[in-house]
């Protein structure tokens, strides 16, 4: 196929995209950030091959070439063929997945359009991390999530370790900034959402809280879950009920386990 090139120089300026992922894959509001979509391995480069991202170059090992070529069939970015010393004097590391792929952004849907058209939405406040955004993503995919909305200091949901985390399914799950607070929550019951606060405070078991209609799953940072204001905000207070002293779960384990709660 035509989009197959070889290199054999590291320092080939065509591998820009790719050079020294360790530091330049940042946010664009940080400093040497790109701002590129960067995805890991065949599973998450076919995601975002079939995403709204557009594509800009892949670079790659020549067995990974060899399966995807069927899936780049009319794509015309450049496949930039090299052995695996070679990438990972580029990319700054080994990488065992083989394969990489660079796409430019797109600019996210308002809140108020997602809101319009989903029946379920997770609402994250303060997750920070970005394997813990990556895991929340994946599981609203698989669990029928209509779209994830971020609140006040959530990490991005585009860095390298959240797409690949999630297996590119946030490459596919609906995303946008919720302004935080109070216009947020006046938009989520503007649009008829029961707003669910996760807690272990929570004065109702998930099992017996009111989970019909609308449902909008408030979850909050890795340390300190939501704030005192989101809770108060929250239409209902809802925790998982723990053992041996365990006090909480991880906020993408406790998201999976509301959102598989929640009605078809």
């Amino acid at each position: 196929m035509s989009n197959a090139v070889r290199i054999d120089d590291p320092q080939d300026p065509r591998l820009a995209d790719f050079r020294d992922l360790t530091r330049a894959d940042r946010r664009p509001d940080r400093p040497g950030g790109r701002g590129l979509v960067i995805a890991e391995g065949t599973v998450v480069v076919r995601r975002l091959l079939g995403s709204p991202y557009p594509l800009r170059a892949l670079l790659g090992l020549p067995r990974r070439y060899e399966e995807l070529a069927g899936d780049l069939a009319g794509s015309d970015a450049p496949f930039y063929v090299v052995d695996a010393d070679l990438m990972a004097r580029v990319i700054g590391f080994h990488l065992n997945r083989g394969v990489l792929a660079t796409a430019d952004r797109i600019v996210p849907p308002a809140a108020a359009e997602l809101l319009a058209n989903v029946r379920s939405v997770a609402v994250l406040e303060g997750v920070g991390d970005h394997e813990n955004l990556g895991s929340i993503f994946r599981n609203a995919a698989g669990l029928g999530i209509g779209a994830v909305l971020l609140g006040e200091g959530c990490a991005d949901p585009l860095y390298r370790r959240s797409v690949r985390v999630s297996m590119g399914t946030v490459l596919h799950v609906p995303f946008a900034p919720l302004p935080w607070l109070d216009e947020g929550v006046e938009m989520l019951r503007g649009h008829g959402f029961r707003l669910l606060a996760m807690t272990p405070a929570g004065e109702y078991r998930l099992a017996d809280a009111p989970l019909d209609g609308r449902i909008a799953v408030l979850v909050g940072s890795e340390g300190h879950g939501l704030t005192a204001a989101a809770m108060d905000a929250a239409d209902v207070r809802v925790r998982i009920p723990m053992h041996r002293g365990i006090d909480s779960l991880n906020v993408a384990t406790a998201a999976a386990i509301a959102f598989a709660a929640l009605p078809g």
